[in-house]
C-alpha cells in the first residue's frame, strides 16, 4: 500500500473527526446558553468547587481547551482568582476524560445514520433547541465517522518497519512518547483528537500498552498551547493562569512517566478484571491518569500559585471587582429590602463606568494599552451588572409594590441602561482613537515613501479643549453617583448648567476641526477625534442629566423643574476608590 492511501484517509478523517468535535461542542454550549459562563463565575468559592465547576463544564463543552480559554478570559477581566482558575483547571483535566469514554463506545457502524438524523434535525425544524440539537447528533456523527476514516488510513502502519521501529524506541525511551504526544496534540490543537488516533492504533495492534501511555502524558502537555496562545498580550492574571495549566499537566507527566512501570501494571489489571475493550482501556487509562493528576496536586494550589507568581512577575492589572449585591430571595418578601440592595449595585456599576471613563480619558493622553485593557475591564463588568441588574428589577416588577417603590423600580431601570450606554459610548471613543491611530500611520507612510517629513510627533493630535471636555463629563458622571444616592437637587442644577457648558464646547470643537481642515494642516484622523470621539463625550453627558431630571421633579413626576442659572456650574468631587 501506498502513502498516499494511508495518509489521504487519515487526513480526511482527521479533518471530519475535529470538525465534529467542535460542532458538537459549539451545540452543546449554544444549548447550555450563558449558563457555562455563570457556572466558573459563580461556582467556584472554593478550592472543590472550582474543580467541579471545570469538570462540569468541560464535560458539557467536551473542550478542556475552551473551558480554559475561558476561565483566561474571567481572570482576565477579574471576575476570577488565579487560586479559583487553578481550580479549574485541574477540574477541566478531568473533564476531557469523557471524550476518551464516548469513543470507547466504538459506534462507527452507527456513524452515517447518526448524521442522518442530524441533518434532519438541522435542516427540517426552524425550532432553534431542536437545531441544536441535531447540531449535537450531526457532530456526534462526524466524531464517530472520522474516527472509522482515520482506522481504516493507519491500520497498515503495523506493517511498515520504520512505525514498528519508532514504537519499539518509545517503549525502551518513554520521554520520547511523552515528546511525540505533545507535539502531535500541539499540532492538532485537541487532545481528543490524539487520543483517538491512540485509542484506533491500540485497537489495530500497532501500540503496545508500553508506547501508547507515555503519549498519552505528552498529550496533557500539548493541550496546554491553546492556553499559552489565549494569554498572549493580556493581563499579567491570564499569564499567570495560562502558566499554572502548563506546571500542572507538566508535573503530572512528569511524576506518571517516572512511574511508568507500575502504573502500566495497575492499568492492565483494571482492563483484565473489568474484560475492557482496547479502545476503552485507554480511556480508563486517560481517566485514571487525570484524575490521580487532580488527587496529587489538588493540595498544592496554594504552591501552585506562588510559583506562577514567582515565574511571571509584575503587578496583577485585573481590577478587583465586587460581588453582587442582589439577593433574589428577598423580591417576595421585602420589597423596599430588594430596592435598596438594587442601588447600591447601581452605585457599584457607577463607579465601574467612572472608572471605564477614567482608563478611556487616560489612553487618549498617553495611548498605553494597559489603559484600553483597563478600560475594557471595566466595560466587562459593567455589561454583567446591567444583565443581573436588570432581571433582578424584572422579577421586582412583578411584584405589589407601592407608587413611589414602583417609581423608585422604573427610574433605576432607565438609569441601569443609562450607565450601560456611557460605558458603550467609552468603548466607542477608544474605537475611534484606534482608527485616528491607524489613519495617521498610513498617512505618515504615504509621506515617509513621497519623501516628506511630517510635522506632526504624536499619533493623536492633543488638544487641550478635548481634555476640558472629558473633565467636565468626569464632573457629570460623578455628580450623577451622588445626586442619585443623595436625592442632592442643588447638584442636580449644577449639572443642567454644566451640560449647556458642554454642549457649547462640542459645538466649538466642530468649529475648530473645520478650521483646522481649511487651514491645510488637518489629517484624516483629526476628523475621528474632533467629531466622532466629542459627539461620543456629549451622549454620554445627556445620559447623566436623566438622573438630575429625576432628583429635579420627574422621579415622582410631581414637580416641576427650576434650574438656577447663576449656580456656580463648577464642582470638584474627589473620584471614588
Amino acid at each position: 500500500m501506498s502513502y498516499q492511501e494511508i495518509l489521504f484517509p487519515f487526513l480526511g478523517g482527521l479533518g471530519i473527526f475535529l470538525f465534529g468535535m467542535k460542532y458538537m461542542g459549539d451545540g452543546l454550549q449554544k444549548s447550555a446558553g450563558d449558563s457555562l459562563r455563570e457556572i466558573l463565575n459563580t461556582f467556584t468559592s472554593t478550592p472543590l468547587r472550582s474543580v467541579l465547576a471545570g469538570l462540569i463544564v468541560t464535560a458539557i463543552i467536551q473542550s478542556s481547551s475552551g473551558t480554559t480559554v475561558l476561565t483566561v478570559g474571567l481572570v482576565s477581566v477579574g471576575f476570577m482568582s488565579l487560586r479559583q482558575a487553578i481550580g479549574v483547571i485541574m477540574g477541566a483535566n478531568v473533564g476531557t476524560t469523557v471524550t476518551a469514554f464516548i469513543i470507547g463506545f466504538n459506534l462507527s457502524s452507527y456513524s452515517l445514520p447518526i448524521i442522518g438524523v442530524g441533518s434532519i434535525l438541522l435542516f427540517f425544524s426552524k425550532r432553534e433547541r431542536v437545531n441544536n440539537i441535531g447540531q449535537i447528533v450531526f457532530g456526534f456523527g462526524c466524531l464517530f465517522y472520522g474516527l472509522k476514516l482515520m482506522g481504516e488510513g493507519m491500520a497498515p502502519l503495523s506493517t511498515l518497519p520504520q512505525f514498528a521501529d519508532l514504537m519499539v524506541d518509545v517503549s525502551h525511551h518513554p520521554i520520547l512518547g511523552v515528546g511525540i504526544g505533545t507535539l502531535l496534540t500541539m499540532v492538532l490543537q485537541s487532545s481528543s483528537a490524539t487520543i483517538g488516533i491512540l485509542q484506533q492504533l491500540y485497537s489495530q495492534g500497532s501500540l503496545a500498552i508500553g508506547s501508547v501511555l507515555p503519549i498519552l502524558f505528552g498529550d496533557n502537555i500539548g493541550t496546554t498551547i491553546t492556553a499559552v496562545i489565549a494569554a498572549l498580550g493580556v493581563s499579567v492574571a491570564a499569564k499567570r493562569t495560562a502558566a499554572s495549566h502548563v506546571i500542572f499537566n507538566l508535573v503530572g507527566a512528569i511524576i506518571f512517566t517516572t512511574l511508568l512501570t507500575p502504573f502500566t501494571a495497575v492499568v492492565v489489571r483494571i482492563s483484565d478484571v473489568l474484560n475492557l475493550k482496547p479502545a476503552m482501556q485507554i480511556a480508563v487509562a486517560h481517566g485514571l491518569f487525570n484524575v490521580s493528576n487532580l488527587l496529587i496536586q489538588f493540595w498544592f494550589i496554594d504552591k501552585i500559585e506562588l510559583l506562577v507568581r514567582k515565574i511571571i512577575p509584575g503587578k496583577d492589572k485585573s481590577i478587583d471587582f465586587k460581588p453582587s449585591n442582589l439577593n433574589e430571595s428577598i423580591i417576595q418578601n421585602s420589597a423596599a429590602l430588594a430596592l435598596n440592595q438594587a442601588k447600591i449595585e447601581l452605585l457599584q456599576m457607577g463607579e465601574y463606568v467612572l472608572g471605564a471613563f477614567e482608563a478611556t480619558k487616560a489612553y487618549y493622553e498617553k495611548q498605553d494599552t494597559i489603559d484600553m485593557e483597563n478600560a475594557s475591564q471595566y466595560e466587562t463588568a459593567i455589561n454583567d451588572i446591567d444583565n443581573r441588574l436588570t432581571e433582578y428589577l424584572v422579577q421586582l416588577s412583578a411584584t405589589e409594590l407601592t407608587l413611589s417603590e414602583s417609581h423608585e423600580q422604573t427610574m433605576m431601570l432607565e438609569l441601569t441602561k443609562d450607565l450601560e450606554r456611557i460605558g458603550d459610548h467609552c468603548r466607542n471613543i477608544i474605537q475611534n482613537l484606534n482608527e485616528a491611530i491607524h489613519l495617521e500611520k498610513k498617512q505618515k507612510a504615504k509621506e515617509k515613501k513621497a519623501g516628506k517629513v511630517s510635522d506632526r510627533e504624536t499619533l493623536i493630535l492633543y488638544d487641550e479643549d478635548v481634555i476640558e471636555l472629558f473633565e467636565k463629563v468626569s464632573k457629570n458622571i460623578r455628580d450623577s453617583l451622588i445626586v442619585f444616592e443623595n436625592d442632592d437637587k442643588e447638584m442636580a442644577a449644577h449639572m443642567l448648567n454644566r451640560e449647556e457648558q458642554i454642549d457649547q464646547m462640542v459645538k466649538k470643537l466642530r468649529k475648530k476641526y473645520i478650521s483646522i481642515m481649511n487651514s491645510g494642516k488637518g489629517r484624516a484622523a483629526d476628523g475621528v477625534l474632533f467629531i466622532d470621539t466629542a459627539s461620543n463625550l456629549e451622549r454620554m453627558s445627556d445620559r447623566t442629566i436623566h438622573m438630575a431630571k429625576y432628583v429635579l421633579g420627574e422621579r415622582y413626576g410631581t414637580e416641576e423643574i427650576v434650574v438656577d442659572q447663576s449656580v456656580n456650574p463648577v464642582i470638584t468631587v474627589p473620584i471614588p476608590e
